[in-house]
């Protein structure tokens, strides 16, 4: 187990930090529910008191202290005449044809201005959108605004590019409205609207290189999610039941997401009360065999099989899920395969009208952090249906936990259904083969320096623990460890622009597996959730050259600087990445600076001859479809020591003469006595 600062890949994980929202305390613990109530037609009832009702907290009974009646009217406004054309200076002159309700003006934001109005968030994920597909989001908000919206309704514009921007609180006044909505730089952030897959693609068995993105979008769903997870939390300050319209072209995953995420943002909505309604806003898609004019024409045979077509289509569905998911564990629906993209507004509009807004002080007050449960029922003999939330996860007061307090976290954290986020984590797992049937599976994770808090002493302690689940969900596997750190002045000062390293390993035999990390910092406790799935593969079945993963490094340091007891010293002796005293130090997050070397290794099994083996292998570099570098062929004819029919590979390319600027780079692997062919390629980022 080995803990090291790091300098490179500042990149990703400082969009974690920036995007960390402010965390508020406060001694009361209201929990605040909204409850509708319909009854055995359908038909909304909203002439219940506050005696009417009764509600309990794991079962245990508690004081209704606040109880309000939410009635909302459909009256939709007249609609105000603007050219298509307009921009904001000329929206400006239209307030005297904007009728607005009675009721609050736009910048009283208190709860009587809220009262009997409906709060409606646009969120528009411009990350995720071609500008086809953000025009098209833009003139269904302004549909939306000039012809659908209400007098209840009290509008809020968000947008996520690189940040969550929150562009205009909630209003009922058009005019303004329009100006944010009309000034939207279209084409902005679109050029990360395609993620790309982290795995070799699929659809492509010419064993030809064509350029990919692959990890230059790996934490492209992680920050999407993060923005949806703040806006809902900003959210949160509202106790009246709220909306998050998302527009955008789906969430793709890109095989190495981080599970934890997408639970933790569905988790953060549930506990503001939001719902999220997500607007696919690709409409009503036809995809033809191959792709369209934006896809590169496919390679190999793929497209007269099938293969390609359907590989396009399962990416399809697959971002299309995640939308379907945020919005059903959320309370709200998804609009999918549909050209009419208001219509993913009115229904929230539809969906939120007379409601009752019920407030408790939990006579629980322990901050533990467990899921609470909350039941609703009415006293009275009507048959009613009640719709409301069914419980929350309590706050976590670390400070006030005990040594075992602590311990029994870690555990507990493992199998709650609230992941944590406040640590940002990166994980890679890689295999190498040691026999026939057994791998063993390094595990690297990285924690953004900018996240550890540290004592007045400039120390930390670090806690890790991790569970390995196989296919059927039985536990095989884990981590557990504890590490303290020490800083001196000097690298403390540095430690927001640097990044933390934790290796393991264990071993495994092929199959398909879950793997689930939590690493805390027990300064404040913050903690940080990792969730993968990953296939460690049965290389005996493969026709091809049978190679290991391919590990991308810029970094190799002596093995006497990892921090533990001898057993884990013991561990990393006989990791295949150690040589010499040496470890090579993997990269998570391929970005390189040009005062740097690139070391590429990778192992190569069963070679066509085992008296005689003769495998050659060679590094090219692309920038888009040129070559920026090729390397000599390298060819091993000598196994590895200690492990027969095993051929150990290992490149290192200065990166001096490197334009700074995105690359691709691929392995291939040449084996001319069995007649196999393979390749691997991974993308990388060279800094200044």
């Amino acid at each position: 187990m080995r803990l090291r600062p790091l300098i490179s890949g500042v990149c990703c994980c400082a969009l974690f930090a920036q995007d960390q929202p402010a965390t508020f305390r406060t001694d009361t613990n209201l929990v605040i529910v909204n409850v509708t109530v319909r009854d055995k037609s359908g038909k909304l009832v909203d002439t219940l008191k506050k005696e009417d009702f009764a509600l309990t907290e794991d079962d245990k009974a508690q004081q209704i202290a606040v109880f309000e009646v939410e009635h909302l009217t459909s009256d939709v406004l007249p609609p105000v005449v603007v050219p298509e054309n307009a921009r904001p200076a000329q929206i400006a002159q239209a307030p005297k044809e904007v009728q607005r309700p009675p009721a609050a003006a736009a910048s009283d934001n208190t709860a009587a201005s809220r009262k009997d109005r409906r709060l409606l968030a646009l969120y528009f994920d411009f990350s995720s959108m071609q500008p086809p597909e953000q025009l098209r989001a833009q003139q269904a908000a302004l549909k939306f605004l000039n012809q659908q919206m209400t007098s209840s309704d009290l509008v809020a514009i968000l947008t996520y590019s690189n940040r969550l921007r929150v562009l205009q609180d909630f209003t009922d006044d058009r005019e303004l409205l329009f100006s944010e909505i009309q000034g939207f730089r279209l084409g902005e952030a679109s050029e990360n609207a395609v993620d790309g897959s982290t795995g070799a693609d699929d659809t492509d068995d010419s064993g030809s290189f064509t350029p990919d993105e692959t990890e230059f979008n790996i934490f492209n769903t992680d920050l999407k999610l993060i923005g949806l997870e703040t806006a809902a939390k900003k959210l949160a300050m509202y106790p009246e039941k709220k909306a998050l319209v998302y527009f955008s072209s789906g969430i793709s995953r890109t095989g190495v997401d981080n599970e934890s995420q997408l639970r933790a943002t569905v988790n953060a909505a549930v506990r503001a009360n939001v719902a999220f309604y997500t607007v696919d806003a690709r409409g009503l898609t036809a995809t033809p065999p191959g792709g369209d004019a934006s896809t590169a024409s496919a390679s190999g045979t793929g497209i007269f099989t099938g293969k390609t077509q359907q590989g396009l289509r399962d990416k399809f569905n697959t971002s299309q899920e995640t939308l379907s998911t945020l919005a059903e564990d959320t309370g709200g629906k998804a609009l999918l395969d549909s050209n009419d993209l208001s219509m993913g507004i009115t229904q929230a509009q539809k969906d939120i009208n007379a409601y009752y807004i019920l407030g408790y002080y939990s006579t629980n007050g322990t901050t533990d952090g467990k899921y609470r449960r909350i039941k609703v029922r009415l006293k009275s003999d009507l048959t009613a249906k009640l719709d409301y939330r069914t419980g929350y996860y309590a706050s976590k007061v670390f400070q006030k936990f005990t040594a075992s307090d602590k311990e029994r976290q870690l555990e507990e954290a493992l199998t709650l259904g609230d992941p944590f986020t406040e640590l940002p984590l990166a994980l890679e797992v890689d295999y190498f083969r040691v026999a026939r049937d057994k791998y063993f599976v390094p595990i690297t994770a990285r924690i953004a320096g900018s996240s550890i808090d540290l004592a007045k002493n400039q120390k930390t302690d670090l806690d890790f623990i991790g569970q390995i689940r196989d296919s059927g969900g039985k536990l095989i596997g884990g981590v557990r460890d504890g590490i303290s750190l020490k800083f001196t002045e000097g690298n403390a000062s540095q430690l927001s622009r640097r990044q933390l390293e934790y290796d393991t390993g264990v071993t495994l035999p092929p199959g398909d597996y879950k793997l689930k990390f939590l690493a805390r910092e027990n300064q404040n406790g913050k903690m940080g959730t990792f969730e993968m799935k990953f296939t460690v593969p049965d290389l005996s079945k493969q026709s091809s050259v049978r190679m290991s993963s391919v590990v991308w490094s810029n970094q190799r340091e002596p093995l006497s600087a990892s921090v533990g007891s001898a057993a884990n010293k013991k561990l990393l002796e006989a990791h295949p990445l150690v040589e010499n005293g040496q470890k090579l130090v993997p990269d998570i997050t391929r970005v390189f600076r040009k005062d740097q070397k690139l070391y590429v290794y990778f192992e190569v099994y069963d070679p066509g001859t085992e008296t005689s083996p003769s495998v050659s292998a060679e590094l090219t570099v692309f920038r888009g479809k040129s070559k920026a570098f090729e390397s000599a062929p390298v060819r091993v004819t000598k196994p590895k020591s200690g492990h027969p029919n095993t051929l150990a590979f290992e490149f290192q390319m200065p990166l001096a003469n490197i334009p700074p600027g995105r690359y691709t780079c691929q392995v291939s692997v040449i084996d001319e006595q069995a007649r196999k062919f393979g390749y691997a390629r991974s993308p990388l980022v060279v800094l200044q």
